[in-house]
């Protein structure tokens, strides 16, 4: 089980490879031998690169993660979630402070990544819940108000009247 926190959590002064070069070297048991070689990580870098490949950072392997544009961020945080194998992957509002053209690239990025794995997303966005949710749950105040399929569950009254404060209209858009 790996955890994605709101605000991207990646190690702002070093590369993008070296990123997911942190979590994959937990596998070597070498994380604190600290007088080792870093050449002895070099062994990681294909499997560094694969994931990178697989969330749409190839080529961005030497930038330096202070640099990248906030919705690569969030998907090199992916990557590195990815590269510690987890069955469950829990996702706290992964679209938060993204501009539209990152959101859709970054739905998508979860959409496929969610393959051969659960993912547990707390997300605002209407449009993200009803392109990748299987199944929602809407809670009030840490009770279950509906749970169910999208189509379903945003035609519920319930909920219509306890996130927008009226039961007449449609859930829809963003926060």
């Amino acid at each position: 089980m790996v955890r994605s926190f709101q605000i991207s959590a990646v190690f702002p002064h070093l590369t993008v490879l070296e990123n997911v070069r942190i979590v994959l070297q937990r596998r070597l048991g070498t994380s604190f031998q600290f007088w080792k070689s870093e050449r002895t990580l070099n062994a990681l870098n294909q499997r560094a690169a694969d994931l990178l490949a697989e969330v749409g950072l190839s080529g961005f392997e030497e930038e330096i993660t202070a640099s990248l544009p906030y919705g690569r961020k969030r998907a090199l945080e992916i990557a590195t979630t990815l590269a510690a194998d987890p069955e469950l992957m829990l996702l706290d509002e992964p679209m938060q402070g993204m501009v539209h053209e990152d959101v859709d690239r970054v739905t998508q990025l979860i959409k496929k990544v969610s393959a051969g794995r659960t993912i547990l997303m707390v997300e605002h966005n209407m449009n993200v819940v009803s392109t990748i949710a299987d199944k929602i749950t809407v809670l009030q105040r840490g009770s279950v108000l509906a749970e169910g399929p999208y189509a379903e569950v945003s035609k519920n009254p319930q909920v219509m009247e306890a996130y927008m404060g009226t039961s007449e209209g449609v859930l829809q858009g963003g926060y």
